[in-house]
């Protein structure tokens, strides 16, 4: 199949897009899938105004008005939530008196996991090449400083395009086919192993009751004190409510309520009975991955944090046969606590020709100390057989 075979256009919209083909394309991927993307744009947390201007590319075989390809894009006016920390970069571009921005953008909003980006049932070597053609043509006609691809499954072929190949560092649990939490601990040695049992003994003796709730027992209240948390990290952290408005969240637990879990804190008051909401932390599921996603607590409890976002976690993906624990970017506390260091990949194509080659040099010197950080990590694991 050659590239004169396809034709394209980008849209402004998801909704441009009847969400049948989209998710014929997406499949089974969760965080590309019209639900997810779609609510992001309903609930007005992606849009122009947010710097998140959705910009989807769409590829057609030539005589099909039904998408042949989806490649998920915004154009970017700044940096933020992207987890590939490009940051430096603009700074060069702004010493130089040069606009890095606007960019394009392949990736999922505030959401660094690594999954399907190319939404196509049979990608080929031609199609890629359209992809990049299409995409240097727009950067040219919309003064794009460049365009990239954040977290793709290794599965796809961009390795094979030239692009600049970014490295970074994530931290995943694998179920080495447990029968119980226990069984895990029994993996480890026996100091660390002492630590998280001390940690979890914490929760206990505070107590806490932990819930974990679904579509079953959600509802507006619920999601109200789910939100109430998920502003109040944001807030502690960085000074704003957070990415993601409350539509977001009821949007979603409305389009995908069969993958969506809450593990939630409680605390009762000895002398009325009544029992206080504390603490949540939001999970998703897929057909063989949790993923853990937003946490908060309303007030603060020692190592309930661990408990709620880790360990809570691990004792689900357990007792579900999940085969991988995904519990968000970054922390290199988690690899105590039986987190294995991960891989992962993004693609950049940078227009400027000094400061494509610039950066060129910084990732390939990059790619070398993470591969070194990687293997550091790795000596720190609490395996016995590490």
């Amino acid at each position: 199949m050659s590239t004169e075979q396809f034709s394209h256009q980008f849209i402004t919209e998801i909704s441009e897009v009847d969400q049948n083909d989209w998710q014929r394309l997406a499949g089974r991927s969760l965080f590309t899938s019209y639900a997810w993307l779609g609510a992001l744009e309903s609930s007005g947390s992606v849009s122009e105004q947010t710097g998140w201007q959705p910009y989807h590319l769409v590829i057609y075989q030539q005589g099909s008005c039904q998408p042949f390809a989806i490649l998920p894009g915004y154009i970017k006016s700044h940096s933020y939530g992207e987890y590939v920390f490009d940051w430096a970069w603009a700074e060069a571009y702004e010493r130089h008196q040069l606009d890095y921005y606007p960019k394009w953008l392949c990736g999922v909003p505030f959401t660094p996991v690594v999954g399907t980006r190319l939404l196509c049932k049979t990608p080929t070597e031609s199609l890629y090449q359209y992809i990049l053609s299409a995409l240097n043509e727009a950067t040219e006609q919309h003064d794009w400083s460049g365009w990239h691809v954040n977290f793709p499954s290794t599965a796809e072929a961009w390795s094979n395009t030239r692009l600049l190949e970014r490295h970074g560092v994530q931290f995943h649990w694998h179920n080495q086919q447990y029968v119980d939490f226990d069984a895990f601990l029994a993996t480890m040695k026996a100091r660390k192993r002492k630590m998280i049992k001390k940690e979890r003994d914490k929760i206990t003796q505070s107590q806490l009751t932990i819930v974990w709730l679904d579509k079953s027992s959600i509802n507006k209240e619920i999601i109200d004190l789910f939100y109430q948390c998920y502003c109040h990290t944001y807030r502690k952290r960085s000074g704003h409510n957070g990415y993601l408005t409350r539509a977001f969240f009821d949007l979603l637990f409305t389009a995908i309520p069969d993958q969506i879990k809450l593990c939630c804190a409680y605390r009762k008051d000895t002398q009325t009975d009544i029992q206080s909401f504390v603490a949540a932390s939001l999970y998703l599921q897929d057909e063989d991955t949790l993923y853990g996603r937003y946490w908060g607590a309303l007030e603060h409890s020692e190592h309930l944090h661990f408990e709620l976002c880790y360990y809570q976690g691990i004792d689900y993906a357990i007792s579900q046969q999940l085969a991988r624990f995904d519990a968000g970017a970054q922390g290199e506390h988690k690899l105590l606590r039986g987190f294995e260091p991960v891989l992962t990949h993004s693609y950049h194509t940078i227009f400027h020709p000094l400061f494509n080659q610039a950066i060129d040099n910084f990732i390939n010197t990059e790619r070398s100390q993470i591969a070194h950080y990687a293997l550091q990590c790795k000596a720190l694991l609490p395996y016995k057989t590490q």
